[in-house]
C-alpha cells in the first residue's frame, strides 16, 4: 500500500489541482466520506460541499459544486461542475453574493415564485460554501 494518493480535481474549465495527498474527504450525497491510500475503488455523485486535503502537516480546502467522484488505483479523480480553491476565493465578493442570495430569497418567498426561491437558495448555499473554506484555512 503507498503512503499517499493522487488528488485530480477536474472542471470543464480546468483542472483545479493534482497533487500527491495523505488523505481526502468529500461530500457525497450519501454524505461525507473519506479516501486513503489503498482505498477499495468506487463511484459517487457529490453535492455542493467542500473537499478538505491534507499534505504531511498541512490542510487545505475546495469548494465543490457537484459533480461525481471515482476512487480507482490509489486515485481520486473528481469532476466536478465548478471547484475552487480557498486561496482563490474572494471573501468580499462572497459576502455580497450572500447578501445578494437572501435578499433574491426573501423577495422570492414573499411572491411565492417557486423557481426563484430554489434558485435562491442554492446561490445562498454557494455563498455561505465559499465563505465557510475561507474561514476555515485562515
Amino acid at each position: 500500500m503507498a503512503d499517499k494518493i493522487q488528488l485530480e480535481v477536474v472542471t470543464p474549465e480546468k483542472m483545479v489541482i493534482s497533487e500527491m495527498v495523505d488523505i481526502v474527504v468529500a461530500t457525497g450525497v450519501e454524505g461525507e466520506f473519506g479516501v486513503l491510500p489503498g482505498h477499495i475503488p468506487f463511484l459517487t455523485p457529490l453535492k455542493v460541499g467542500e473537499l478538505r486535503y491534507r499534505i504531511a502537516n498541512k490542510h487545505d480546502y475546495l469548494t465543490v459544486m457537484g459533480g461525481f467522484t471515482e476512487v480507482s488505483h490509489n486515485k481520486v479523480t473528481v469532476l466536478a461542475e465548478a471547484a475552487e480553491q480557498a486561496r482563490d476565493i474572494d471573501i468580499e465578493r462572497a459576502k455580497k453574493a450572500k447578501e445578494r442570495a437572501e435578499r433574491r430569497l426573501a423577495e422570492a418567498q414573499a411572491k411565492k415564485e417557486g423557481i426563484d426561491y430554489v434558485r435562491a437558495e442554492a446561490a445562498l448555499k454557494r455563498a455561505i460554501l465559499r465563505i465557510t473554506i475561507i474561514e476555515k484555512r485562515i
